[in-house]
């Protein structure tokens, strides 16, 4: 049984994007990518009928002030259209930051690890997972 309160329509990579500055930024980073954290930025915006545009950033990077550094960003887009009973913002909400994010994540990962991995970073796995549902909860409390 499908309870889903919403449905994916598309997803999409609307921006992809590598950096790294010359051959010593390479073999400095090479060394000390596991120290990168990975940010996520979720901004949606309603289109009609609710159809709704979910934005989901992910920067993997070094927070040092460090020179010598790689920077690695994905911007995906997911459009969905909500069920009509949603009528709350708190369920919503729970929709865009968790249902959604939870659905599309392995995709998402994937075209970002291969990208990693395409700049020349073999192997970056993502240990944790990412538990949209504590984060949620968090930004509520």
């Amino acid at each position: 049984m499908n309870n889903k309160k919403y449905k994916i329509l598309t997803e999409f990579v609307t921006d992809l994007s590598s950096e790294t500055k010359d051959v010593e930024t390479y073999i400095f980073v090479k060394d000390n990518i596991s120290k990168y954290n990975l940010g996520i930025d979720i901004i949606s915006k309603a289109l009609k009928d609710k159809v709704i545009e979910i934005n989901t950033n992910f920067k993997f990077e070094d927070k040092t002030d460090n020179p010598k550094k790689s920077y690695f960003e994905i911007t995906y887009a997911t459009i969905i259209k909500v069920d009509e009973e949603i009528k709350e913002k708190k369920d919503l909400e729970k929709i865009i930051l968790c249902d959604v994010q939870n659905e599309i994540y392995p995709r998402m990962e994937k075209v970002f690890t291969n990208l990693i991995d395409s700049s020349g970073y073999k192997g970056i796995k993502f240990d944790k997972k990412i538990d949209f549902e504590k984060l949620y909860n968090q930004r509520n409390n």
